[in-house]
């Protein structure tokens, strides 16, 4: 009962086909494989980069401290100079 034999997973297999198309399942097949392959190929460069030295900042550390001493422009607009300040005394 909880078994699956072979002639399930193909009537099962032979539904997918019908319903979604074999070029719709190709391109979702070549989609996965690239992810895959890209994936592999960043774990093999992160291996030969070898991990990080222990209290070494990362690298791109220096350049965010160094936009941080810049000076912000200021949000506000600029002051019309035909208006004037105004204080407001109270009572």
């Amino acid at each position: 009962m909880g078994e699956f034999s072979i002639w399930h997973w193909l009537i099962v297999l032979a539904i997918v086909v019908m319903v979604f198309g074999t070029k719709k399942l190709k391109n979702i097949g070549s989609d996965l494989g690239e992810a895959v392959k890209g994936f592999k190929q960043g774990m093999k460069s992160a291996e030969e980069d070898g991990p990080p030295q222990p209290g070494t900042p990362p690298a791109d550390a220096a350049a965010r401290i160094a936009s941080a001493d810049k000076p912000v422009a200021d949000p506000r607009p600029a002051a019309d100079s035909s208006v004037q300040d105004v204080e407001f005394k109270s009572r």
